[in-house]
């Protein structure tokens, strides 16, 4: 069973790769020189009342070290709200240690810098902390007509017949799989494509797991080849991404702007509508199971994944890592992308106001599709992310009401999240699916 679960944990980690998750690696401090080794006295960076540090400096040169440790912390729009400082002398080759409690009365996530400015040595390390954040919420509401809007939609996706076609790409098959590139028409009539892996095994009337891999922003999915005999890959390029860029081929920074004034238009309903058509396929096939279909994604892949999964029923696992556009009102000041890009596309169009372009973003925040996630659901964040800010992936967690979930957080990981995420994800399917 092991040897099985390890290979859906490399099925997983190479999908989340391919959606824009990137691996970190640490780095050692040279001995003989002064340093400082910050330790958070919670696993994962979240807190109850006050966050809690010890903060040791090594001096491991041969001379004297005076000067001050300190701290500041902010909020993750920068504004500054507490900060502390002791004076500090260490002897030549010792170390000396220095606590901190950070009391905070405001749930939510907070940035922290902690700083060494003694005689031959200056550093600062930076971290961040959460405070109660099962207590976040937006004091935004979703759009009164949201559901009634979604619901319309899925309406005229209904009305364009989806022409499947399945082509085997001899090419790319191996003794144990088969890979075929599938295209169909979506909302719109744009042509979408992706790649589908089934694994050849014995047997006429077999039917395979379907896991479902939507791709991080404008990136190109290729077919995922995986080595469980029970589970079929079938990865999707949504318009204007990878091989889905026969009308839409625009600049990278340019695709979340696409009529970004019209939520009729908006490039990203016909994306949403692209991963539901998706499923459509997977239902035309008798050999994919049809009571088990797994969505997973990371950044836009995983915000792909919560509205897929909250406007189609037919998912039965959702997971994803690092989702963007959550609490979206909330990301003025906290975070560069995508505000400084919309806010210059707002300045080119006379007219256009923020007002006006949040009125429609409203209908495409992740928040507001999680109210309805019914699946079971993972979420992973990274606690520094500066693309999916914690504080407005929690109000997105926070806003799963109907469905089992569960969120593991990388306390010291920024857009990106690490293998203990891939080892829950698996140990979840498996006891799911009852897939081994």
């Amino acid at each position: 069973m092991v040897k099985v679960l390890n290979k859906v944990l490399t099925v997983f980690c190479t999908l989340l790769l391919l959606a824009g998750i990137k691996p970190v690696f640490a780095q050692d401090n040279k001995e003989g020189e002064v340093s400082a080794v910050l330790t958070p006295h919670s696993s994962d960076g979240i807190f109850s009342s006050a966050a809690s540090y010890t903060y040791e400096v090594k001096n491991g040169s041969g001379a004297p070290q005076t000067g001050k440790v300190s701290y500041v912390v902010t909020t993750e729009a920068g504004k500054k709200v507490k900060a502390d400082s002791v004076r500090v002398k260490i002897g030549a080759k010792s170390s000396e240690s220095y606590n901190f409690d950070i009391p905070m009365a405001k749930p939510g996530f907070y940035k922290v810098d902690f700083m060494v400015n003694v005689s031959d040595y200056d550093d600062t390390t930076r971290k961040a902390f959460g405070i109660k954040p099962e207590e976040i919420r937006s004091q935004y509401a979703k759009p009164a007509d949201f559901d009634a809007f979604w619901q319309n939609t899925r309406k005229a996706l209904d009305s364009v017949p989806p022409d499947f076609k399945m082509t085997e790409l001899v090419d790319s098959n191996k003794k144990d799989h088969r890979v075929y590139l599938i295209e169909m028409k979506s909302l719109g009539g744009l042509t979408i494509r992706g790649f589908l892996t089934e694994p050849i095994v014995k047997g006429k009337n077999k039917k395979f797991v379907t896991l479902l891999g939507l791709p991080g922003y404008q990136v190109a999915l290729g077919p995922m080849i995986g080595s469980d005999p029970e589970i079929a890959m079938f990865t999707l390029n949504i318009r204007g991404s990878g091989n889905s860029k026969d009308i839409i081929d625009v600049r990278r920074d340019s695709y979340i702007l696409l009529n970004l004034e019209d939520k009729n238009k908006y490039v990203l309903r016909g994306a949403i509508m692209d991963c539901i058509r998706a499923v459509d396929f997977i239902y035309s096939r008798t050999e994919l199971r049809h009571d088990n279909i797994i969505v997973a994604g990371g950044s836009l892949g995983g915000y792909l994944t919560v509205a897929l999964a909250s406007l189609d029923k037919r998912i039965n696992f959702c997971s994803a890592a690092n989702p963007i556009l959550s609490d979206v009102r909330n990301l003025e000041h906290e975070v560069d992308w995508p505000i400084n890009d919309i806010h210059k596309y707002v300045n080119t169009r006379p007219g256009l106001t923020m007002d006006k372009v949040y009125s429609t973003l409203d209908y495409f925040d992740a928040k507001n599709f999680a109210t309805n996630l019914k699946c079971p659901t993972l979420v992973g964040l990274g606690l520094v992310d500066h693309i999916a800010p914690p504080n407005h992936v929690y109000v997105l967690y926070n806003n799963i009401t109907q469905a089992q979930k569960h969120m593991i957080i990388f306390r010291d990981l920024g857009h990106e999240i690490g293998k203990k995420y891939n080892i829950y994800e698996g140990r979840w399917m498996r006891d799911q699916f009852a897939l081994f």
